[in-house]
């Protein structure tokens, strides 16, 4: 497997302004091991989940370092906690080569979120590139063209405004966020078929708008085939599960296997 160099942010950012396809994975676990392993297998990135997930920054940066390792073939992405400066400079500070921010409703937000990303004059990121100075460089240049922005398009406001949102200036992408949306547009819980037709909507309608603002789109899927046909479909990249779904899958898969339905243990 090729193995990480300083150029990987660089080529991954570019994939993703050229809107070329892309496959990450989600891990929401803090443990920088299986995360290794995990960016070792072909993806092109790997989301760290710093939101909803389980990782406060000292994980957060020993999982960045660990996907960085010898034999990745993936970037570290971020999904940070909030729309605000501090976190997003923190990510990017640890080495993330892309952030998520999540609870974008307007433009407003995006742009907010795309200045928290860029160095003045451009933007209002604070100068400290501790650990993105050995993977990107420590000019603002550098960090400029090999770090991406991507907004999550996850609630009602955010569907509303998606044309201005997919308009702001320095955006590289949109992110949906599919339990969200799904609630946001009435379901009683995040996988309700209820609302199917309407969800199906609002992905084409995100898409087909990132398109013609040309910028990436991408989704976040329950596993590799649904993750195969929202490429398909015209999506940019498009991100795995999680770590700790997949284990409690495959702890499930092979405790039926060991010890069949209503045999004693």
């Amino acid at each position: 497997m090729p193995e990480p160099s300083p150029s990987a942010p660089a080529a991954f950012v570019s994939a993703l302004r050229a809107r070329r396809p892309l496959l990450g994975y989600w891990s929401v676990l803090d443990s920088p091991v299986s995360t290794e392993r995990v960016a070792r297998l072909g993806y092109d990135y790997v989301a760290l989940d710093a939101q909803h997930g389980l990782l406060e920054y000292q994980g957060l940066l020993s999982s960045l370092t660990a996907i960085d390792t010898r034999g990745s073939t993936a970037v570290g992405v971020v999904r940070v906690i909030a729309n605000d400066p501090a976190p997003i400079g923190q990510a990017l500070d640890a080495g993330a080569t892309a952030v998520i921010v999540p609870l974008i409703d307007t433009a407003r937000d995006a742009a907010g979120a795309v200045a928290a990303v860029r160095y003045p004059p451009l933007g209002r990121r604070s100068y400290g590139p501790m650990r993105s100075g050995l993977r990107i460089g420590p000019n603002p240049a550098d960090a400029h063209e090999q770090t991406a922005v991507l907004a999550m398009i996850e609630t009602e406001s955010g569907l509303a405004h998606v044309e201005e949102i997919c308009a702001t200036p320095g955006l590289d992408g949109v992110y949906v966020g599919p339990s969200d949306l799904r609630i946001a547009l009435g379901g009683a819980t995040s996988t309700d078929p209820a609302v199917d037709a309407e969800f199906e909507a609002a992905l084409v309608r995100v898409r087909e708008t990132a398109a013609a603002a040309g910028i990436a789109a991408g989704i976040h899927t329950a596993d590799g085939a649904s993750a195969a046909r929202r490429l398909a479909e015209g999506f940019t990249f498009a991100s795995v599960a999680s770590d700790l779904t997949h284990l409690e899958q495959i702890a499930r898969h092979h405790l039926s296997a060991a010890r069949p339905a209503g045999s004693e243990g």
